[in-house]
């Protein structure tokens, strides 16, 4: 099917770009969502006499997501969920997760404008496309945490799993040390049994030296 674009639409064509696409495409997405006319004689008539008054709308309507993607834009917003010792999540965090992430925090945008390749499952940070315009786009970051405490450690830039071998590594450390020290405790010990033992051997040498001497 032909199409006459009516706005931007990424990979497909600008404003005004007559197009083949699928049918189904079309019939789904490009024209009921506004995006795109029938590129009929009558439509692309229509078309011609609207594109000034439509051409100005798209330049105001994109200050308008100038000015929000110029606020969202690397904003990083907590999600709290449950997961595995490994950071497998029990379940997932979708676009609507995300949509109400950024409402949460003054963005009231249409979870339809966040793109995911696929549903996070697992703990971390991860990057989301904003489309508040066909042509503006804003990447934002949801921290996928259990608590707002592993929320603050991912956002410093450490991941949970190094953490977690940090602080096994100070363990082993920390026992590797108790070690040495009962080591040199028992090396300590034995050094005064065996200088208990000199100082014994010398005193009894010293009294039958001194019965000798009382016997002469």
């Amino acid at each position: 099917m032909e199409v006459v674009l009516l706005q931007r639409v990424e990979k497909l064509g600008q404003m005004g770009d007559v197009v083949r696409v699928k049918d189904g495409y079309a019939r789904n997405f490009l024209l009921p969502q506004g995006k795109a006319l029938r590129a009929t004689a009558a439509n692309l008539k229509h078309f011609e006499a609207q594109r000034a008054q439509l051409e100005a709308r798209n330049l105001e309507l994109k200050k308008e997501a100038d000015a929000v993607a110029e606020k969202l834009n690397d904003q990083s917003f907590v999600v709290i969920r449950s997961a595995s010792e490994a950071g497998n999540l029990y379940g997932s965090v979708t676009v609507r997760d995300a949509a109400e992430a950024a409402e949460a925090n003054g963005f009231n945008i249409d979870r339809r404008q966040f793109e995911l390749a696929k549903p996070v499952k697992e703990l971390g940070l991860h990057e989301v496309r904003v489309l508040l315009h066909p042509e503006v786009t804003a990447l934002i970051k949801l921290n996928v945490a259990r608590t707002e405490e592993e929320a603050e450690i991912q956002a410093s830039g450490k991941s949970i799993a190094e953490l977690r071998a940090e602080e096994e590594a100070a363990e082993d450390l920390d026992v590797a040390a108790l070690f040495e020290d009962v080591g040199k405790f028992e090396d300590d010990e034995d050094d005064a049994e065996a200088a208990d033992g000199e100082e014994a051997e010398a005193s009894a040498d010293s009294s039958e030296e001194s019965d000798a001497e009382k016997r002469d």
